[in-house]
């Protein structure tokens, strides 16, 4: 989401590094076009939102590095993205260490509370109202973001928590300018918000939507974040603000009852943002870098990548690459489904593998479309065949489309590549009072029953498990240096953006902007293709794809590595009311 705030001017085109100090009142301010990309030197930062990437540059011009600029610039999100991220939620941090050549992530991922069980979200053996469970408190899982980026500080930063917090607390505590697309989000939820009295009275001021161009402030966020600065994440994990979170979700104060959540202070206390092993996939030369399970983000797209590469891509026109495209996502989604989750035993090498991407790619007929759903195919069988399967009765699980991604990198060459989520637009609707932060939903990314009867399912809740998410921050090495880094929110079509993205850069012959900006289409294996107004069907329905419109597909951000040093930061131009990207000089 683009929101100017409070950037003054334009220098060469990259928005100014300054930030001003809000207006004191809430008088309308004539919001300006953010800057989409961006070309220079010195380090890059590149957002949905202005005033966050802003931050980030601030922070790299003072000598900060790439995690630093990343902390202090989704601590920025939380303020002005509140419906998308925040300390309520959680995510994923891939990072690029430039010195000794290696990707690390953390895994920031909100988990279940230890009461959890397999049929927590059905009642009479059936599933419960999908909307009964998305606002609630047994929804709420332990918010993992926190930790994330105390973990990151401390393994990679240069700063304290509390200086990397400080620019984030100040435009809490200052407001920021309310664009169109935050009304917008603010109004299609207002009904839930207004249940809530902590969410109504911040973000329902006068009992509506905020006025764009009017200033939104949030003194309660401001103190959450000094207090969290002070003492640390454990005023969450073990501290007075936890006591609030785990109240809040037992028992949400609401005008009228939703179900009740299980969370406890032991679970909070439980918590751990563990560094996980990053997938890899190799892809024409390069080292696609991505996130392991509990993400299917990595696996996915890797997959994906590999089954395209064995069809081969050169030289074909746009019908026949896309058609690939969708293939490869249709078939990737469907092993996903099968065999991804916070689980034991996830096949993630054989999902990657050459040879299990050969048993697939020799289903993709070059001149007819899919039968879909597909079944998933079998990692575990070394070879396999290609025998073409009926289609399957397999569903194709629901996830909320609200998360935000930033992508940074420093003059040293560090990149961060950092996806972060409440889950739905607004998470769980529930405010926690007097702290000024919405808590996630992000326990209804479980399936809650079995995608398909009768086959074990990763992904059914569990005691202290962790939902499967599609997040897929991803970083591309050139002969072990960075040459692009991007991401995307969007729920499941966070892969099909992140692998459209790739595509379109490294076989296509797009520019980085250029292939941020392509119209989209997210095969999910399901019944149809979701696509967005601009994306041509035509040749596409011919061989038998069948397309479902929706108005528009993720909101990415990437930075690329050019020559001499040069960085290329990239954002939306228009979706999401368009991105920012600047760089530090």
């Amino acid at each position: 989401m683009a929101k100017l705030r409070q950037l003054l001017g334009v220098v060469s085109g990259v928005t100014a590094l300054t930030l001003a100090a809000a207006p004191t009142t809430a008088s309308a301010v004539a919001p300006a076009k953010p800057t989409s990309t961006a070309t220079g030197y010195g380090g890059a930062v590149a957002t949905v939102d202005p005033d966050a990437t802003a931050i980030g540059i601030d922070v790299l011009r003072r000598g900060g590095n790439a995690v630093d600029a990343a902390v202090a610039t989704a601590a920025a999100l939380g303020v002005t993205e509140p419906y998308s991220a925040g300390v309520g939620g959680g995510g994923f941090f891939v990072y690029y260490d430039a010195k000794h050549h290696r990707v690390h992530t953390i895994d920031g991922r909100e988990t279940a509370p230890k009461t959890f069980t397999p049929t927590v979200f059905t009642e009479n053996g059936k599933p419960i109202p999908f909307a009964d469970a998305v606002t609630s408190g047994l929804s709420i899982g332990v918010p993992g973001t926190p930790l994330t980026w105390q973990n990151a500080l401390d393994a990679w930063g240069t700063r304290t928590l509390e200086q990397t917090l400080a620019p984030a607390t100040r435009l809490a505590r200052n407001g920021f300018v309310v664009d169109q697309t935050f009304h917008d989000q603010t109004a299609d939820n207002a009904k839930r918000f207004a249940n809530f009295p902590a969410t109504k009275a911040l973000f329902l001021p006068g009992g509506q939507p905020p006025a764009v161009g009017t200033t939104l402030r949030n003194p309660d966020l401001a103190k959450t974040y000094d207090l969290l600065g002070q003492d640390g994440v454990q005023a969450i994990y073990r501290g007075p603000i936890g006591r609030d979170i785990v109240k809040t979700a037992q028992n949400p104060p609401a005008s009228a009852p939703v179900r009740q959540g299980q969370l406890t202070a032991d679970d909070l206390a439980a918590y751990t943002a563990p560094f996980r092993t990053p997938t890899k996939t190799g892809y024409e030369g390069l080292d696609v870098y991505g996130m392991a399970p509990p993400s299917s983000g990595g696996t996915t797209v890797g997959e994906a990548l590999n089954i395209v590469e064995k069809t081969g891509l050169k030289g074909l026109d746009a019908t026949d690459y896309l058609h690939r495209y969708l293939a490869a996502s249709t078939l990737s989604f469907a092993d996903r489904n099968r065999w991804v989750g916070d689980v034991p035993g996830v096949p993630v090498s054989s999902l990657l593998s050459d040879r299990f991407a050969a048993t697939r790619a020799c289903l993709i007929d070059p001149d007819k479309a899919l039968t879909t759903p597909q079944p998933p195919g079998d990692p575990h069988t070394p070879g396999g065949d290609c025998a073409r399967p009926a289609a399957s009765d397999t569903k194709t699980p629901y996830e909320g489309p609200s998360t935000t991604h930033l992508t940074v990198a420093d003059k040293w060459g560090n990149v961060v590549a950092y996806t972060l989520t409440i889950e739905q637009t607004g998470g769980s609707g529930i405010t926690v009072p007097g702290r000024g932060f919405l808590l996630n939903n992000e326990l209804t990314d479980f399936n809650f029953t079995p995608v398909t009867p009768g086959v074990p399912d990763p992904n059914l809740p569990g005691p202290g498990k962790r939902p499967r998410s599609s997040m897929a921050p991803t970083i591309v090495l050139s002969h072990g240096r960075p040459l692009l880094a991007v991401g995307s929110p969007g729920g499941a079509t966070i892969i099909t953006t992140v692998l459209q993205i790739l595509l379109g850069r490294l076989d296509r012959g797009l520019t980085l902007p250029q292939a941020i900006a392509a119209p989209r289409a997210s095969a999910r294996n399901g019944k149809a293709v979701d696509a967005e107004p601009a994306f041509d069907t035509g040749a596409l329905t011919a061989r038998g794809w069948t397309f479902a419109p929706v108005k528009e597909i993720g909101a990415a951000t990437g930075i690329e590595f050019l020559k001499n040093g040069r960085l290329l930061a990239a954002a939306e131009p228009t979706r999401r009311g368009g991105g920012s990207a600047a760089t530090v000089r």
